[in-house]
């Protein structure tokens, strides 16, 4: 054949076909830097940094450990709760969580539905609680489920501009808000699975009375959003008293009786688009005061799609849910909303 340089002699310019250069999303890959292991004989259930920004604890059934964020072969025990003989074990550790601010302090909840503030300056081993956090028993209404129910499942610090004046506690069946200077109530309970209450023998049989459903605390502080079944998740306003009930899909199913029950303070069902959901679509959204009452079936309630784990901004009125293999993000500024 021809040399090179003669084929390319009657090759023109406009002939020359480039191939198109496409943008793509940027792939974020995790690679491990340190890993932190042999301090743990049990599931790890919580892990908190600092706010000193140098340690972070992590807590398991019965333990909770300090450690450097520089040092990963030494940790501090700080709460070691297994008794000498297992058989006298009454309740386990199930979330832990530093304070936003002070770094001394820490709390965590247990089984037994209480929770404890601990002061690392002033023992080496916190134990002791400073203070203990637990509403008691109303006479007259323990059951078979009362202890599994009360089970804290999850813990957070909450307040204005992260001052950790509050504690925000989610157990099977309410949201309850404390003030970290009074130990004797909660200065609000909000009622999640309320609903579900005639029907724990059913969900004890499924094992999904053991479900542990986590809790998010806005940046301001003041709200609260929390999981429930049927891909349902709720915003707590601790302020104004009021809830709003959500559902995380593409397609919303009827799982509401009759129509709405969307009750506003004036009576009147109130529609808010304050959260765009998939596609650009617009959720739907149903306000009610909590002295109000939504009306979910719990047989139409699917029990398999639960809203576990949820994420809020901490400078935005941002929420991120994850129901099954999709994630969620819910944005909540529109002011008829939460």
């Amino acid at each position: 054949g021809r040399p090179a340089a003669q084929q390319m002699a009657g090759f023109g310019a406009t002939q020359l076909k480039l191939p198109r250069v496409l943008r793509g999303e940027p792939r974020l890959s995790a690679r491990c830097r340190r890993v932190f292991s042999d301090a743990h004989a049990y599931h790890i259930n919580s892990v908190s940094c600092n706010s000193d920004g140098a340690t972070y604890l992590s807590a398991d059934d019965l333990r909770i450990n300090v450690w450097s964020l520089d040092v990963a072969d030494t940790s501090f025990n700080v709460v070691d709760i297994k008794p000498g003989n297992m058989e006298d074990l009454t309740e386990v550790i199930t979330a832990a969580e530093f304070h936003p601010t002070h770094c001394h302090l820490f709390a965590y909840s247990t089984s037994k539905g209480s929770i404890k503030l601990g002061d690392m300056r002033q023992a080496a081993t916190c134990e002791r609680a400073r203070k203990t956090f637990e509403e008691p028993e109303v006479p007259g209404s323990r059951s078979f489920f009362s202890e599994i129910v009360a089970s804290v499942s999850d813990l957070r610090f909450a307040g204005e501009g992260r001052s950790g004046r509050y504690l925000v506690s989610r157990d099977y069946m309410t949201v309850k808000v404390w003030d970290v200077n009074m130990e004797r109530a909660p200065l609000a309970t909000f009622k999640v699975h309320e609903h579900f209450r005639m029907k724990l023998c059913d969900l004890y049989e499924s094992d999904a009375i053991f479900d542990k459903f986590e809790c998010a605390v806005s940046g301001c502080g003041t709200k609260v959003a929390t999981g429930s079944y049927g891909s349902l998740f709720r915003v707590f306003d601790v302020e104004r008293q009021s809830e709003v009930v959500l559902e995380a899909s593409r397609h919303p199913l009827a799982l509401y009786k009759g129509a709405p029950p969307a009750i506003a303070p004036a009576g009147k069902p109130v529609r808010s688009s304050l959260l765009g959901g998939p596609r650009n679509k617009t959720a739907e959204a149903h306000s009610i005061p909590v002295g109000g009452q939504v009306s979910i079936d719990p047989a139409l309630c699917d029990v398999g799609a639960k809203m576990l784990h949820l994420a809020w901004h901490p400078k935005q009125d941002v929420i991120a849910c994850a129901n099954a293999n999709a994630l969620y993000m819910y944005n909540a500024t529109q002011p008829r909303g939460v």
